[in-house]
């Protein structure tokens, strides 16, 4: 499938971005392993867990009334495990050495994780597109398509233009 092979594409471009990356996985928020680069670790497990911790944490985050949660980080002595909310019904779990730039992955996986997001939602589940500004006319103010540029203005000191 085209969606696939972008989502593996996705992954791929992250770890090359990320040197210090070990492992990451997409999941379904109910834990389902639906994607994953984790040499020598056990996706389907990573995936359960990272969706527990998700779950949990967004729970904490509702209860204190801080809306929706975005991302969680887990700092241990052999490294960093980052899960990101990715669209509706998905998530990105990227695991980094202690050595990585905890910023750096944050930027990256943040990036890839709404692009993740955009490739899996279903079209009907996204939110609507934001309506563009409603401009109020103000009375007495012209619109700026128009209003007269500058140059073609006259200047108020005679024999000279203004601009």
């Amino acid at each position: 499938m085209e969606t696939d092979r972008a989502v593996l594409a996705e992954l791929a471009r992250l770890r090359s971005r990320l040197p210090d990356l070990s492992a990451t996985v997409i999941a379904g928020v109910d834990g389902m392993l639906l994607a994953y680069d984790a040499p020598g670790l056990q996706p389907e497990t990573i995936a359960a867990l990272a969706a527990a911790n998700l779950g949990l944490t967004q729970r904490f985050a509702q209860t204190v009334g801080h809306g929706d949660l975005r991302e969680t980080i887990i700092e241990s002595s052999g490294g960093y495990v980052a899960i990101y909310a990715a669209g509706l019904r998905t998530l990105l779990a990227v695991l980094a050495r202690p050595s990585a730039n905890v910023a750096r992955i944050h930027h990256e996986a943040r990036r890839t994780a709404r692009r993740l997001g955009e490739l899996l939602d279903p079209v009907e589940a996204r939110p609507p597109a934001p309506a563009p500004p409603r401009v109020i006319p103000v009375e007495g103010q012209v619109p700026l398509a128009k209003r007269t540029p500058m140059a073609a203005l006259q200047s108020s000191v005679p024999g000279q233009r203004a601009g």
